[in-house]
């Protein structure tokens, strides 16, 4: 079994390369799902970081859908990924039914090339799995991030089996959304070969009446070595 930990920041990024963690989906602002990193701390990381990194290709919160422009620049943060050197593209779209938008998400992977593609949760959404999944496969996905379409992965861990049964010979099923070391042996049963999770702790907790009070979090050296040590034994 291999973890992935969602990275929202450089030293979340740094603590899942020192504790020895395989790959980081890179990110920010996960209180609102993850959005497309900066410039910033994208050069950062492909610059100073040897870990395997692939980038969340989100350019907005809310539904999966998006417009012209929006896909403009979502193909263009590919673009800046590859120039920078880091490892895979994590993306994908919708239709209005919340079904595969399959000659966008198609156009995405073909820029991504030859980085590896992981559509993430938007296939949580999806009305029918079995279809969604079978059209990721047909267009050469390589991974697909899904709590099996419930909030918490534990809740979903039937349909994650089943999926891996099914389907994992073709794609990989990387578990993920709310994994922890006290339910990690539920994903080690189900024969699921990845896991993802953000591994954090709260760092700083501030209240205001002009930015709010969302917890600061950062991936953590210590859970993620816990982790790593339920994974391995």
């Amino acid at each position: 079994m291999k973890l992935e930990i969602c990275t929202n920041s450089y030293q979340s990024a740094l603590n899942a390369q020192l504790a020895g963690a395989d790959r980081i989906e890179l990110c920010s602002e996960l209180s609102i799902g993850g959005i497309t990193p900066s410039y910033g701390l994208l050069k950062q990381v492909a610059e100073n970081l040897s870990i395997t990194t692939f980038v969340l290709i989100r350019p907005r919160s809310g539904n999966f859908m998006y417009s012209n422009t929006e896909f403009e620049i979502m193909k263009q943060n590919i673009e800046l990924c590859k120039k920078l050197g880091l490892h895979g593209i994590v993306s994908g779209i919708l239709n209005a039914d919340n079904s595969i938008d399959v000659n966008r998400t198609k156009e995405l992977i073909e820029l991504a090339k030859p980085l590896p593609f992981t559509f993430h949760r938007a296939f949580d959404i999806t009305p029918n799995p079995y279809t969604a999944i079978e059209q990721l496969i047909e267009l050469g996905v390589e991974t697909v991030l899904t709590s099996g379409q419930k909030s918490n992965a534990a809740d979903g861990i039937l349909l994650l089996k089943e999926l891996q049964e099914k389907y994992g010979n073709k794609i990989t099923i990387l578990a993920g959304s709310g994994i922890n070391i006290t339910n990690v042996h539920l994903f080690k049963d189900a024969k699921i070969t990845t896991i993802h999770s953000s591994a954090s702790t709260v760092q700083k907790q501030e209240q205001s009446d002009y930015f709010g009070n969302i917890p600061q979090r950062i991936s953590d050296i210590n859970i993620i070595q816990q982790l790593l040590t339920q994974i391995q034994s």
